[in-house]
């Protein structure tokens, strides 16, 4: 799915509203969950493990601005976007465990893997919250990137061979197509606003630019399953292109960010805030082990 500019979305919905929670007692009902017999169980899980991965980390980050947001409207909103892309880890990662076959649940996949079994996008895990003396600018930069990457390739994956994963793909794109939106809306307000906004938000844009080519970089997995993630670059490139005008911002030059021997995160390779990022996220389930409340 498409739109010819970053607004598009938020017109011609009857029930219009960005966000929309993640609640539900039974996932994806009606939806068949035998593992496809074309497509290799190791190469799911992995897949799934990728998309799984992106949406946690994500949701991590943004939920460090919970209280932090400057107004109350903001934070709000952020803890929203951040509980939709929770929901559509908790199908991921369900659906990843599924596959591998171990008996390991969404949980286990979640607060029992070590970083480099994480297989998310450095632009996920970057720090860029007010813990770590960020800017909002910045968080709104890095969600107009990931959001547009993120509605081209679910709108690809509606045709994905595994029911499952296309079924996440269909709940998950009116999510991110808000959440696209929403960080568009602020990306234009502080570009087109005052002259700090406009240079907060082009050093935000700048920060999060050398983390843009991973995004299109295929990883084997991907090409074995027919997902080249370097064809939704005209699409989000459109996207995007749309709003920085609108904003006035300067497309910065393309800079890719370091890897290690060719590596990056969809390797189990991330950058120094990852561990971070883990500690906080998986210190209440490893100190309190089989604990329920």
């Amino acid at each position: 799915m498409s739109f010819d500019n970053a607004y598009e979305s938020l017109i011609d919905h009857e029930d219009a509203h960005w966000a929309f929670g993640t609640g539900f007692s039974e996932a994806l009902p009606g939806v068949d969950r035998a593992l496809p017999p074309d497509l290799a169980g190791e190469d799911l899980f992995a897949y799934c493990l990728m998309l799984g991965d992106d949406a946690l980390v994500l949701a991590q980050r943004l939920a460090e601005w919970c209280s932090r947001a400057p107004e109350l409207e903001e934070d709000v909103a952020l803890a929203n976007i951040a509980l939709d892309l929770l929901g559509q880890a908790r199908l991921l990662l369900t659906r990843a465990g599924e596959a591998e076959g171990a008996g390991r649940d969404e949980d286990a996949l979640a607060y029992l893997r070590d970083e480099r079994d994480f297989r998310n996008v450095h632009l996920a895990e970057i720090e860029c919250g007010p813990t770590a003396g960020g800017d909002f600018a910045t968080t709104m930069a890095r969600l107009l990137v990931f959001s547009s990457w993120k509605v081209a390739q679910y709108g690809r994956l509606l045709a994905f061979p595994d029911p499952v994963v296309a079924a996440v793909a269909a709940k998950g794109l009116k999510e991110l197509a808000y959440h696209r939106d929403h960080a568009a809306q602020w990306v234009v307000r502080l570009g087109d606003g005052t002259p700090e906004s406009h240079e907060r938000v082009q050093a935000g844009v700048e920060r999060v630019w050398p983390y843009v080519a991973e995004l299109f970089t295929a990883h084997p997995v991907e090409l074995r399953l027919g997902v080249d993630p370097a064809r939704l670059r005209p699409e989000v490139d459109d996207v995007l292109d749309a709003v920085f005008a609108a904003a006035l911002l300067r497309r910065p030059e393309p800079v890719p960010a370091a890897r290690v021997d060719g590596r990056a995160g969809r390797d189990g390779v991330h950058t120094e805030a990852m561990g971070y990022l883990l500690a906080e996220l998986q210190h209440v389930h490893r100190s309190l082990p089989g604990a329920t409340w």
